[in-house]
């Protein structure tokens, strides 16, 4: 599975970014779509996660600011990011990964600390927040 991502960019501290990932077609029924990022000198952050069956979950540095959603019939994921913040500066990705194994790393790809392996992922979109 492919994996593109668009809608990055620069913002002012405050503002917003919706960011876009398209999958190419896969007939997976059960899977696990997240975004993660990383910035320089800091390690990798897995920060929303949704499955299959609609349930999402978010690391507590973007919860309330940040919305995972998805459009399972046109195979896309969606970043909502409101109020951003100069900290969230950083490459953006969106990561896939399939099988019934995929609900669990859903839930807990988003605790700290986690390093989840991904079966797909995209090539990522920068997202600079300035103060």
């Amino acid at each position: 599975v492919r994996l593109v991502e668009s809608g990055g960019g620069s913002v002012q501290a405050g503002g917003s970014l919706r960011l876009s990932c398209t999958a190419s077609r896969h007939s997976y029924s059960t899977y696990c779509m997240g975004w993660f990022r990383q910035a320089p000198e800091k390690e990798r952050e897995v920060f929303a996660t949704v499955d299959s069956d609609g349930r999402s979950y978010y690391a507590d540095s973007v919860k309330g600011r940040f919305t995972i959603s998805q459009d399972n019939t046109a195979n896309m994921l969606f970043l909502q990011m409101n109020d951003l913040k100069p900290e969230d500066t950083a490459m953006y990705y969106c990561a896939a990964d399939f099988g019934p194994p995929a609900l669990r790393l859903c839930y807990t790809a988003v605790w700290p600390g986690q390093e989840p392996s991904w079966e797909a992922r995209g090539q990522g979109t920068q997202v600079t927040v300035s103060s």
